[in-house]
């Protein structure tokens, strides 16, 4: 059974005012879908009040696309309704995921926990207001699981936003106050002028753009020819690596993906110079490092690629973490910060103009690291269900990692206690490449890291 419903801002407060994007937020044909499953019911009245509150707060959700002149990409905030799809399904007899949060694009059932918004229909001047978020809630009658699709334009804003206006969502369902501070929606539009001379390097990824056809094609070959490995990584054993790695002068995701990086090199790549790793690219959040960028709590695109420096040394753990480190502390300088994202702020523009992306081919010795350590969506989407909640997200590349929180894990019909400082990870590699590095991790784990080169 399908039932749909239409839910307006409990207090309409866009105005109609209009929110003209930077280049940055010009990621016009990509979505955040992610994926809750909770253990008892989601009521559905009680969701839909609370994204009635939370979309009062978000005007800029409710709002519709609008291009003037094929270069000003705005939302008008006009306080439009978001759909809610609610699905009583009495096929399945439970989740079909497990625990693991990510989940492999070509997973058939992960879509069908998702209204997906159409982001073909956006910026297209249209009388087909498509919104720009859209909700799907399913209850899986067997197993009495609820399961909560949450599909977000990416236009919007990039994972601390999205995840935001979800624990806003959330903290309202459950009668509480939304976390401060709270969403501002003016943003910085960047200028050619402003565009000087890079101090770090710019990646070939902005550099080199490709069609959105040539990303689809290699994203299929990627998919084809490399083999998922995703692992999961207790607290305590986190934090011995940072502790190897170089204790408070670097952070437990430097560690982490020091690890990785070593274990590549060790194990796997130690005889071949095309592909051992010599330096890494870190997506980084810009979001609070200074407010003329974009301020903490801004509904906007604040990634940034950061390039690293050649590792010192490819084979040891903590001179590679402390390259990681210099190279993301780089990015946190405004001065210098302010100059590199207006040039990717132009690169962004002209792939917008040409229907180009950043190109997706994987570079010599490059590793890329895009982490979401930071943020635990399982405990602030949970919806009162305090480590009982779970989330899923799809998509995992080739050398590119991939960093989450832990799900709660069950034993049988019981909830074990969670370990929130643990961590997933995962990314794609060559296929008769994966035993040798799942052997070698396997290894240092029972030797506690003993025998890594620190």
């Amino acid at each position: 059974m399908t039932s749909s419903f239409l839910v307006s801002p409990s207090t309409p407060t866009g105005n109609n005012r209009r929110i003209e994007l930077a280049g940055m937020d010009l990621w016009l044909m990509a979505r955040i879908d992610n994926v809750f499953v909770y253990p008892s019911e989601i009521k559905i009245d009680q969701l839909k009040e609370a994204l009635s509150q939370t979309l009062s707060l978000w005007p800029l959700v409710a709002g519709r696309t609008i291009l003037e002149n094929d270069q000003h990409y705005i939302i008008e905030m006009c306080d439009n309704p978001i759909p809610i799809t609610l699905i009583i399904n009495n096929d399945l007899k439970e989740s079909p995921f497990d625990s693991n949060v990510l989940v492999e694009a070509n997973d058939k059932s992960f879509p069908t926990f998702i209204d997906e918004v159409q982001v073909m229909k956006l910026f297209k001047n249209s009388s087909d207001d498509e919104p720009l978020v859209r909700l799907k809630l399913t209850h899986i009658v067997q197993s009495d699981e609820w399961v909560l699709g949450i599909s977000w334009y990416h236009a919007l804003g990039d994972a601390a936003p999205c995840l935001h206006f979800s624990n806003t969502l959330s903290r309202f369902y459950q009668g509480m106050e939304p976390t401060p501070p709270l969403p501002i929606f003016e943003r910085r539009l960047w200028r050619e002028d402003e565009a000087k001379q890079p101090v770090l390097p710019i990646p070939i990824q902005f550099q080199n753009p490709q069609s959105i056809e040539k990303a689809i094609k290699l994203f299929g070959e990627h998919q084809s020819n490399y083999d998922t490995l995703d692992l999961h990584f207790s607290g305590e054993q986190l934090a011995t690596l940072r502790k190897l790695a170089g204790g408070n002068h670097v952070t437990t995701h430097d560690a982490l993906a020091a690890y990785i990086i070593l274990t590549l090199n060790t194990y796997c790549y130690k005889n071949n110079d095309e592909r051992r790793i010599l330096h890494a690219i870190t997506v980084v959040n810009c979001h609070g490092v200074s407010d003329c960028i974009a301020p903490q709590s801004e509904v906007s695109n604040a990634l940034f690629m950061m390039l690293s420096e050649n590792f010192d040394d490819p084979y040891s753990l903590s001179k590679i973490a402390m390259t990681i480190r210099r190279s993301i502390n780089q990015a946190r300088d405004p001065k210098v910060l302010e100059s590199e994202i207006a040039i990717i702020d132009g690169f962004m523009r002209k792939n917008a103009k040409d229907n180009t992306t950043p190109n997706s081919e994987l570079v010599p010795n490059e590793f890329a690291i895009n982490s979401n350590y930071r943020y635990d969506w399982a405990n602030l989407v949970d919806f009162g269900f305090t480590d009982k909640c779970r989330f899923y997200i799809s998509w995992i590349g080739a050398l590119y990692l991939r960093v989450f929180r832990l799900n709660p894990e069950k034993s049988g019909n019981q909830w074990l206690p969670r370990d929130r400082n643990g961590a997933e990870i995962a990314f794609r590699m060559e296929k008769d490449l994966k035993e040798k590095f799942i052997d070698a991790w396997k290894r240092d784990i029972a030797e506690n890291f003993e025998n890594i080169k620190k």
